[in-house]
């Protein structure tokens, strides 16, 4: 499959290059999610000056985006080739609450998806090289998610934004999906 060269200043987002199609799917989901955002928290935006709205619709189309473009394998290698990146990465995450507090609703709840997010992918990223990654990441992702029903104050737009940014920082991003193992032992 062919692939086009990302302008350096892009590749934290896709790598150092990537095939047409995935660049297109990456846009259309992101761009889809947030259409969906919009549509199902359309009330909670229209109050919102359009600043605001403009920018949690910003950060949701990120999120989603970044769930997709973290699973290539460009963007993977681009990571794994700089732990340093991947660490930073991971440690300026917090997009699921400043939508929250954008839109003025559920901040308790993204602050502890934010937190259990973080400290799961720091926990996964740990693990690098490891035989164990993956299954680490998928259990984690598989409580966190298990959770987000519970955690009070989220509308279902905001539920389906936090879970979007577990699987992109914890899952997609933390682990390293395309890794040579180094030790079959967890």
């Amino acid at each position: 499959m062919r692939s086009l060269r990302i302008h350096p200043q892009l590749h934290d987002m896709f790598g150092e290059e990537q095939p047409p199609a995935y660049l297109l799917a990456i846009l259309l989901f992101g761009v889809g999610v947030a259409a969906t955002f919009a549509l199902s928290a359309g009330p909670l935006l229209a109050g919102l000056g359009w600043w605001r709205a403009a920018l949690a619709l910003v950060l949701v189309l990120d999120i989603a985006a970044g769930c997709v473009a973290n699973f290539t394998p460009s963007t993977n290698d681009f990571y794994a080739a700089r732990p340093r990146n991947r660490w930073i990465f991971i440690a300026i995450h917090f997009h699921v609450v400043i939508v929250a507090l954008l839109v003025g609703t559920g901040v308790g709840a993204a602050v502890a998806v934010w937190a259990y997010t973080i400290a799961g992918a720091a926990v996964v990223n740990l693990l690098a090289g490891r035989a164990a990654q993956t299954f680490v990441g998928g259990l984690l992702l598989a409580v966190g998610l298990t959770g987000l029903p519970l955690l009070p104050g989220l509308t279902p737009a905001m539920a389906a934004v936090s879970a979007l940014f577990m699987l992109k920082v914890l899952f997609s991003f933390a682990v390293d999906h395309y890794r040579t193992v180094v030790s079959s032992g967890g």
